[in-house]
C-alpha cells in the first residue's frame, strides 16, 4: 500500500524573496531576452515572480514605464569608452551612437518601443552626459547642444526601429529592389532630377549612409541657432 504524501506546512516552504523594483526590472529583461518584448506584461512578470499583478504596480506604474526601465537597464551596455578617449569629437559621438544603435538592433521589439519609451534612469543619464560632454568639446553652444542631443538620439532610434521593422521580412529585399529599379529607370521627361540622380539615390552602404547622416546632424547642431519662438 503506497504511503500518502505528507502535506507541507506553509511555514516549511522557503520564503519568497521580497519584491523590489530592481528585481522586477531584472526579471523583465530576462523575459524579454528569452521571449521578446511583446511578452513582457504585468501578468507575465507576476507569474515569473510568483506573485499577483497588483503587487507589481507598487513599483512600476504601467507597461510603458516598465519598457522604459528595460531600455534604461540595457543602455548600460552602450560603449561609452570612446567618449572618454582621444580623437575627433565627431568620430567619438559617432562611435557612441553606433553602439547605441547596435544595442537596439539586437532587440528589434525594443527598438520600436524606444521611439515612445522615455527612460530616465542612471544609464540614460550617463549616455546624455557623454554626448553633451562631446558636443561641448566640439564647441557647440550649450543651448544648441541641449536640443541637439535629443535630435541625435531620435534619429539613431528611428533608424534602428526602421531596421527592426524590416529585419527578417521576406519582402524587404524585394521592396528595396523595386525602389532601386524605379529611381534608376524613370524617364527624364517624367522626373528629370530623379533621372539624373537615380544611381546616387541608391548608392552607398548602410554603414556609410549612417555615418554621413550623423555628420550632417552634428554640423547642423553646431551651426544652427535655436529658434526663439
Amino acid at each position: 500500500m503506497t504511503a500518502r504524501p505528507q502535506p507541507v506546512s506553509r511555514r516549511e516552504r522557503p520564503a519568497k524573496p521580497a519584491l523590489t523594483r530592481a528585481g522586477i526590472i531584472s526579471s523583465a529583461v530576462r523575459v524579454m531576452r528569452a521571449e521578446g518584448l511583446q511578452r513582457v506584461t504585468m501578468r507575465r512578470l507576476a507569474r515569473e515572480l510568483d506573485t499577483g499583478p497588483a503587487s507589481l504596480y507598487v513599483y512600476v506604474a504601467n507597461t510603458a514605464e516598465l519598457h522604459a526601465a528595460i531600455l534604461d537597464e540595457l543602455l548600460g551596455e552602450v560603449d561609452l569608452q570612446s567618449a572618454a578617449g582621444d580623437g575627433d569629437w565627431r568620430e567619438r559621438i559617432e562611435a557612441v551612437l553606433t553602439s547605441y544603435s547596435g544595442l537596439l538592433y539586437q532587440h528589434p521589439s525594443l527598438a520600436q518601443s524606444a521611439l515612445v519609451a522615455r527612460p530616465s534612469g542612471p544609464n540614460y543619464l550617463k549616455l546624455l552626459e557623454a554626448l553633451l560632454a562631446l558636443l561641448s568639446l566640439g564647441g557647440v553652444p550649450d543651448d544648441q547642444a541641449a536640443w541637439g542631443v535629443d535630435v541625435l538620439l531620435q534619429v539613431a532610434t528611428a533608424g534602428a526601429a526602421e531596421h527592426a521593422g524590416r529585419e527578417g521580412s521576406p519582402d524587404s529585399e524585394g521592396e528595396w529592389d523595386a525602389v532601386a529599379e524605379a529611381v534608376t529607370n524613370v524617364s527624364a521627361r517624367e522626373a528629370p532630377h530623379v533621372a539624373a540622380l537615380g544611381t546616387e539615390l541608391v548608392s552607398g552602404t548602410p554603414r556609410g549612409r549612417e555615418s554621413w547622416r550623423i555628420r550632417v546632424l552634428l554640423n547642423g547642431i553646431l551651426r544652427t541657432p535655436r529658434v526663439t519662438s
